[in-house]
């Protein structure tokens, strides 16, 4: 979903689709298949460690979509890759759900309730688009309404969702789902045709990091 479809209003983005362009078997090229970014990102992996970053909406149904096939690519991936997931924030709007991702992970519940908040959002079709919707959400799944306000409004939870936004626009997202390599590197499904030829493509930036070590 392209960035620019946001500024449409929520009906128009949950309508948007990405194109799925046919690929041949080919060599990755820059500026069509990816973006090489002009200036070098810092990353919070050791150096025998790469960064993988994926950014994603809840509300995104590509999102939706593009998580089983990401969560299978993970678990092949090699052990110097290190995966970080970043919520988005393209309008105020989508601010609560930044935030409660950080939340589940303040609270060590990212292993169960990341998958269930996309699960109620498009399966459900629950709307889960503010902070009193997702703490009455957290509280009927195991997590007390007052302890999600509490994190949600820690400091710790407002920080990493503001630099959630400053990575986000150091990426120049322009769409979810994206990727975010080595701070380096960046693509999606606009770019590359599809995500799971974005996934291909992040294979082949992946070697030529390490080619350059």
């Amino acid at each position: 979903m392209e960035r620019r479809q946001f500024a449409l209003g929520a009906a128009l983005a949950a309508s948007g689709v990405w194109p799925h362009v046919a690929q041949a078997q080919r060599k990755p090229v820059e500026g069509t298949d990816f973006i090489a970014l002009d200036k070098r990102l810092t990353t919070d992996v050791p150096q025998d460690k790469i960064e993988v970053i994926e950014f994603f909406w809840y509300s995104c149904p590509h999102c939706n979509h593009f998580e089983p096939a990401f969560n299978q690519w993970i678990k092949s991936a090699p052990k110097d890759v290190a995966v970080r997931r970043v919520p988005v924030r393209f309008r105020d709007d989508f601010e609560p759900q930044q935030r409660a991702y950080y939340v589940f992970e303040a609270l060590g519940l990212l292993e169960t309730l990341h998958a269930k908040l996309f699960h109620a959002i498009h399966t459900e079709k629950q709307r889960l688009d503010t902070e009193a919707a997702l703490a009455a959400w957290a509280d009927k799944n195991g997590l007390p309404a007052a302890r999600f306000k509490e994190t949600y409004a820690s400091f710790g939870v407002v920080t990493k969702a503001k630099r959630a936004t400053q990575s986000m626009e150091a990426f120049k997202v322009r769409g979810v789902p994206a990727l975010g390599i080595a701070g380096r590197f960046y693509t999606d499904g606009s770019l590359a045709g599809s995500m799971e030829r974005a996934l291909q493509v992040t294979d082949y930036l992946l070697a030529e990091v390490r080619r350059g070590r």
